[in-house]
């Protein structure tokens, strides 16, 4: 049986997917009992700008999250930047489509005011 080298030192390797993977499971459990680009494309005549602006804050946090992840396991740093990437780009995309979508459609929303 292979023993693991006793060491006071903490390796930094698998740490930055392990905070990745508990920051991306609250933000992914917040966010699906919030907004989706369903709710924006619904939504977007009435609230496209507000919709937009938690879309581009959510973007500048999850920017932070990468690039911590990213520092803190440096072996594993394009994996993780590329995956942050990857899903932010097709995040970013859905939801420009929603508004758009959403902006261009006679059907109503889903909101009373």
């Amino acid at each position: 049986m292979p023993v693991a080298p006793v060491s006071g030192a903490r390796s930094a390797t698998g740490n930055g997917i392990a905070f990745l993977v508990a920051a991306g499971i609250v933000y992914e459990i917040i966010a699906a009992a919030c907004s989706s680009p369903q709710t924006t494309e619904i939504n977007a005549g009435k609230r496209a700008t507000t919709l937009m602006k938690w879309v581009y804050v959510g973007e500048v946090q999850a920017v932070v999250f990468v690039g911590i992840a990213a520092w803190i396991d440096r072996a594993h740093a394009p994996a993780i930047i590329a995956g942050g990437l990857m899903a932010g780009v097709l995040m970013h995309g859905s939801y420009l489509h929603a508004r758009q979508a959403g902006l261009s459609s006679s059907a109503p929303g889903t909101e009373t005011y």
